[in-house]
């Protein structure tokens, strides 16, 4: 229990009236998620700040709130603790728990490992003391004071980690903990996205070993060079771990992997045991083995006790967990946040215990936190699975890197399956074969990704769900896997998944889809929608540029592309190198086509676009069966597609039943004399939902696929999904006094009090300032209306009629919030002008 004195005192807090509470049974950080009687602690983090949300903490059962300035609501019934800093009050008042309990602390620092080692050393020290050690999944600055607060007398020893996610915050945790032993498993290659090197973080780890008394352990990995020089940096007595290191103090040799644990002897002065056993899978994990004997040893447990108590340790949830998985499988779930060195390791150990004949999967989902080297780290991962894999599957934009160099290290197209979302993964499982009995499957990924749910889909009971890591995750963690910019386009790939084949069973299995990915896809994102798109039914791609199809060649898309467009002369050798298929129209550029060709040495594939009412690219219909003839004599051309496109698709369907008849009337003298085709295609988004006759053995969709109807008149199926979601934070909030301008030109001016949210989002990030007007936004479930002229970078809604808004509330542009949506249709309609405009008004720039 918490109690308030304890916490006045040590955070030097101040009552708020009457306290009508005293003893609280733990902390809460988040209003939605309170339990009955607890404390509310209200944080300002970059995610918001938690003071707004008071009302809704109280109203869910909090008896306490701990905050920084009286609350703004009705607090009768409830204790209000006023204090400066309520982190800081945090850190004191874990300090002072500490202290009043007397127990010892071990902290455990590393990039990887930290929480099964964590669950290690208490398995050991329970032979022996009452130990308490911290949860797992919990944010790392509120780590302490959640583990704190749950201490009870008896308790003698607290084992904690501690993984420092920016400097200064190892400083914050030893003023508080001041722990007694200190364990660092393993300094990383690669810095995080707030460390600005490697050295760097490795320096915030030795903080630990340098605090500790001269009374105290240093625990440190004689495997990793710059953990093994810590031991000149400390007044406590080190003892190094090692594997196969005979300098180690507490060494592991002989080792025996396999997929059911790791056998290993163990060597200590004198002592030798051997023939020792740990259920966790691979060398990796005998650091944190080892570390916890040898803190065992520090508190007077035998060596042999501990080795024993270490043989009931499990693989925690996310973190190289043994499952059954479908069809028989080995299921080797390591989602909770994987990382470069982990995984660098977990391949190794599929290479090492994989016996002839048995196959091995590896998904990859994106990993989180790399900063600038995500792309590096991610080829290197890349790489490292051609080598132990049989099949390799990426998820994310990040892993496609991987997938791409898994390729060039040696993999064939049909070994690596690059995707954007987990429920292509799983479509893709259930066509192929990729694995059966006794098989290995490595399903790994960052928190961000969430490859636990594509575990889940794995499993082969429903009942080992609950050995998923994040099965219970706090809305804290939830807060932290949120986009860290300020603006950032969500795409909901499954939504797309799911579109394109409504579309393609709205065609049938006769006509290929083309997926339109032109403008970025609509915005949404060019690579990632194409993959999307192929791997659930669309046939072939179109662009409108060239450069546009290079990006999805670059990326290692080998399906068809149509550029729709008009391309250069200069440009036909890429065409003809990457296999990209042009468009023809005019007799001059196909015999430059053919020539160009010819120099590249090879064929160029094109479509003939006719204008049968357009009036834009095309040849006239009236002219098309001489154009034709003309082109029998330039050998280079591969004449494969022919097709127009409607003017009023979307609305006056008589005028496109007369272009369908121009068509057809070209189409049919074509035949006679000999033509063939391979695609033949009329019908765009409008044309395919609303007019059957015009799909011929091909489409091109674009609009619909993105869950967006083309008009009023040309309406998706009911159950099609929005795609994007464009979404902000709200940067500052203030009321301003009647008669007060805002914005430029002051043509905004308040008639009385208004309370203000600024947005840092503007007319550059295609928030359009005029002529028409954009509208409003969503801030908390309800509309704002924007007020003033939009500016480049920042835009003003008032919200004075929103309760408890404050900076970092997200705030949707387009998308849903609550029970209300913004669609790209309902901003078309306000500015005067259609949804594909406004959907690829979305800034390029954005991270999706």
């Amino acid at each position: 229990m918490i109690s308030l004195y304890d916490i006045l005192e040590a955070a030097n807090g101040q009552l708020f009236g009457e306290p009508a509470a005293e003893l609280f049974s733990g902390f809460a950080f988040d209003a939605y998620s309170v339990s009955e009687s607890c404390l509310y602690v209200a944080l300002r983090t970059d995610a918001g700040d938690g003071h707004s949300d008071i009302g809704e903490a109280m109203a869910r059962g909090a008896t306490g709130v701990l905050c920084t300035r009286p609350p703004e609501v009705e607090t009768s019934g409830v204790t209000i603790i006023l204090v400066k800093d309520t982190q800081t009050a945090l850190t004191r008042w874990s300090y002072n728990m500490i202290r009043k309990f007397g127990v010892q602390v071990v902290a455990v620092t590393g990039s990887t490992g930290r929480t099964s080692t964590v669950q290690a050393i208490s398995r050991v020290l329970e032979t022996r003391y009452t130990v308490l050690s911290s949860e797992d999944c919990l944010p790392n600055r509120l780590l302490l004071p959640i583990t704190t607060a749950r201490l009870r007398p008896g308790h003698r020893i607290m084992v904690v980690e501690i993984a420092p996610n920016q400097p200064g915050e190892m400083s914050e945790f030893l003023l508080s903990a001041q722990p007694q032993v200190g364990v660092v498993l393993r300094t990383p290659m690669t810095p995080s996205d707030h460390f600005e090197s490697a050295d760097q973080v490795v320096e915030e780890s030795a903080l630990l070993i340098e605090y500790l008394p001269a009374s105290g352990c240093a625990v440190l990995n004689y495997d990793d060079d710059r953990v093994r020089a810590m031991a000149t940096r400390t007044r406590a007595r080190p003892v190094s771990v090692g594997i196969d290191s005979f300098g180690a103090d507490l060494m592991a040799y002989n080792l025996v992997e396999g997929l059911s644990g790791t056998g290993f002897d163990v060597r200590y002065g004198s002592q030798r045991l051997v023939g020792r056993w740990t259920p966790l899978l691979g060398r990796h994990h005998l650091a944190g083995v080892l570390a916890a004997a040898a803190v065992g040893g520090f508190y007077d447990v035998p060596l042999d006790d501990a080795l024993r108590a270490l043989t009931t340790v499990e693989a925690l949830p996310g973190r190289m967990c043994p499952l059954n998985g479908s069809g028989g499988a080995l299921l080797v779930d390591f989602t909770h946040n994987a990382d470069p060195d982990g995984l660098v390791e977990a391949l190794a150990w599929i290479r090492r215990v994989r016996i002839e004949g048995q196959r091995a999967l590896v998904i990859l989902g994106d990993l989180d936190n790399l900063g600038a080297s995500s792309q590096r780290e991610h080829r290197i991962l890349g790489q490292q699975a051609a080598e132990a894999a049989d099949t390799f599957v990426t998820v994310g934009a990040d892993a496609a890197y991987a997938g791409r160099a898994a390729l060039d290290h040696g993999m064939s197209p049909q070994q690596v399956a690059i995707t954007h979302s987990i429920q292509d993964v799983i479509s893709q499982m259930d066509r192929q074969t990729w694995v059966g009995t006794g098989d290995i499957v490595l399903v790994a990924g960052g928190a961000g990704a969430r490859m636990e749910l594509l575990t889940r889909a794995l499993l082969a009971s429903p009942e080992d769900a609950k050995r998923l890591t994040r099965t219970h995750q706090t809305p804290e963690v939830d807060r932290a896997l949120r986009p860290t910019r300020s603006n950032w386009v969500e795409i909901d790939l499954d939504a797309l998944a799911h579109n394109v084949r409504g579309l393609k069973m709205l065609i049938g299995d006769g006509v290929t889809l083309f997926a339109v990915v032109k403008a970025n896809a609509y915005g949404h994102g060019a690579v990632a929608a194409a993959r999307t798109a192929l791997l659930n039914g669309a046939g072939a791609l179109a662009t409108a540029s060239i450069h546009e199809a290079a990006e999805l060649r670059a990326a290692g898309i080998d399906a068809p592309i149509l550029v729709m467009s008009y391309t250069p002369t200069q440009e036909v050798r890429q065409a003809v190198r990457q296999e990209i298929t042009l468009t023809l129209y005019d007799l001059e550029m196909a015999r430059a086509y053919d020539r160009a060709a010819r120099e590249a040495g090879g064929s160029l594939r094109l479509h003939v676009k006719i204008d049968t009412g357009m009036g834009r690219l095309g040849v006239l219909a009236s002219g098309t069966v001489a154009f034709y003839r003309q082109l029998l004599n330039l050998s280079r051309l591969e004449l494969e597609g022919v097709y127009t496109h409607f003017s009023t698709a979307d609305d006056d369907l008589s005028y496109v039943q007369e272009q369908l008849i121009r068509f057809k009337g070209v189409l049919a003298p074509l035949r006679a004399a000999g033509f063939t085709f391979r695609y033949v295609h009329a019908a765009n988004s409008a044309a395919t939902l609303r007019l059957k006759e015009a799909h011929f053995n091909a489409v091109r969709c674009g609009l619909a696929m993105y869950g967006v109807s083309p008009s009023d008149q040309a309406r998706i199926p009911h159950d099609f999904r929005p795609v994007l979601a464009w979404k902000t934070q709200v940067a500052q909030v203030k009321t301003l006094p009647p008669g007060h301008p805002v914005g430029y030109g002051n043509t905004y001016v308040t008639e009385g009090e208004e309370r203000i949210a600024v947005l840092p989002i503007g007319y550059s990030d295609g928030l359009r300032r005029a002529p028409g007007y954009w509208g409003h936004v969503l801030v908390r479930g309800q509309v704002a209306p924007i007020i003033g002229r939009v500016s480049m970078e920042k835009t003003v809604v008032n919200v004075s009629h929103i309760p408890g808004v404050a900076i970092g509330d997200e705030v949707v542009v387009i998308g849903t919030q609550g029970d209300l949506t913004i669609t790209a249709d309902d901003i078309a309609r306000r500015l005067g002008t259609i949804s594909y405009e406004v959907l690829t008004m979305v800034a390029p720039r954005y991270l999706r």
